[in-house]
């Protein structure tokens, strides 16, 4: 198999533009409105080491593998995950869908959480990101006293195993892993919230929380960023995950970030009541946005299941919050797949392709499909600070997923299950794990 050797050629690649970051100069064939480049990629010790034009040379000195134009992307990056809470809903389900009841079912199932049970499902979690292609995660973890530093040594242990060489897989780094605190911002003004704030520290993660609405908010806000500069740590809220046009949380971390002068890194998730608000109030949270330097993550699959949902009514609204209007204002837009069969979402399979293609439908990123890709690779790459991941470059990793699909219509119209998913050059395994190796878990 060409993958076992050291030194190779990928041929007749359909690369995304947006995605080439270095390489030779070259005038390459791009496929018609994809944005699509005709390259062939020379592989050499994992790494790229050349990048040219289709059919520069007649004949290659080093085995060559013919891509009839199949496309290769960067492997995926998910800036939004909750591993902790994921392959939970066969134990306990949400009973009708509604946001209320899902926060009820995860409190719910928390109480039967222990080590063991978090380090299995998180692993369960991390196999399927894997075998997908999905190369770093960044998870929150409830963190809520002794059920915080259960889940953050937990999520310890597995960023060790799955950060190393393991002996599990033939490249030194299987995933690269960063973790959230996630509690309501309140939290931070009682004595715990500074023993979350250290715990986070000791964990190297980042400061995270829920922020709601509340005459508090400011003062939450300002705790937090008290907290966060003390300890240099940055930070990634959930923001404005509703249908409530008042809700403006958004707004008030922006204005938090300028007033403390904050130089750290700020993520905000969900944002979705910018949707539903009047285009001049939702301008004025974008433009503080983009002057506060926040990177926005949308998640389009939870947010179709949760937003909007009312009994054996047919929801109005799709969820997720002004894509197109934030990237317009140059705000580092980035898409992510949140919950997985957890009470918040009870789908998903970890997978980058079905969080690029169902965000592809549901907000509308095609006509042109543009750089949208670069919203589940390079961009959220940048905002956990991973500078050589989820982009395909001269010098960078060959970490690399190869598709038979040649354009963007073949890759969102049929099931990929048979990608390959190379890391350092290197063709991994790509079995899904088998959903009874979770079985035990869900004895009533």
């Amino acid at each position: 198999m060409i993958f076992d050797a050291t030194h190779y050629w990928l041929r007749n690649a359909h690369i995304p533009s947006s995605l080439i970051v270095s390489g030779n100069k070259w005038t390459s064939r791009k496929a018609a409105n994809d944005g699509l480049l005709l390259v062939d990629l020379e592989i050499a010790d994992g790494s790229i080491s050349t990048i040219l034009a289709a059919g520069t040379f007649d004949s290659y000195t080093y085995p060559s593998l013919d891509l009839k134009g199949g496309m290769v992307l960067a492997c995926f990056v998910d800036l939004h995950t909750h591993l902790d809470k994921g392959h939970s809903s066969p134990r306990t389900p949400n009973p009708d869908g509604t946001f209320d009841s899902a926060l009820k079912t995860a409190q719910s199932d928390a109480k039967k959480w222990n080590a063991d049970e978090v380090y299995r499902r998180m692993e369960f979690g991390l196999k399927c990101s894997y075998a997908h292609g999905t190369a770093a995660i960044r998870t929150h973890i409830d963190a809520f006293g002794k059920q915080g530093e259960m889940s953050f040594s937990v999520f310890r242990e597995l960023r060790r195993q799955w950060h190393g060489s393991s002996g599990v897989a033939p490249c030194a780094n299987r995933m690269i892993l960063q973790a959230v605190s996630l509690v309501p911002l309140d939290y931070f003004l009682a004595p715990e919230g500074d023993k979350l704030a250290d715990l986070v520290a000791e964990s190297e993660g980042i400061l995270g929380g829920v922020a709601y609405m509340n005459p508090d908010i400011d003062q939450q806000l300002d705790r937090v960023f008290a907290l966060a500069k003390d300890r240099n740590l940055n930070l990634d809220f959930h923001s404005d995950e509703t249908n409530d046009s008042n809700s403006i949380t958004l707004r008030h971390i922006a204005q938090a970030i300028i007033r403390h002068k904050y130089k750290g890194n700020v993520v905000c998730g969900h944002c979705c009541s910018l949707a539903v608000q009047e285009n001049a109030e939702a301008n004025k949270t974008i433009q503080l946005v983009k002057k506060a330097g926040i990177g926005v993550v949308s998640l389009p699959m939870c947010n179709l299941y949760l937003q909007g949902r009312m009994p054996k009514q047919t929801p109005r609204w799709r969820g997720v919050t002004l894509l197109h209007e934030l990237k317009q204002a140059k705000v580092p837009v980035a898409i992510a797949s949140d919950n997985c069969r957890d009470p918040f979402f009870a789908f998903g399979d970890h997978d980058g392709l079905e969080v690029f293609n169902m965000s592809v439908r549901i907000a509308h990123l095609d006509h042109p499909y543009g750089d949208w890709v670069n919203s589940i690779t390079s961009t959220p790459a940048d905002l956990m600070g991973l500078p050589d991941v989820g982009r395909i470059g001269v010098g960078l990793p060959a970490d690399l997923i190869l598709f038979k699909a040649r354009n963007y219509s073949e890759l969102l119209s049929r099931s990929q299950h048979d990608r390959i998913v190379l890391r350092n050059g290197t063709a991994i395994d790509t079995a899904l794990p088998d959903y009874a190796e979770l079985d035990d878990l869900f004895v009533k």
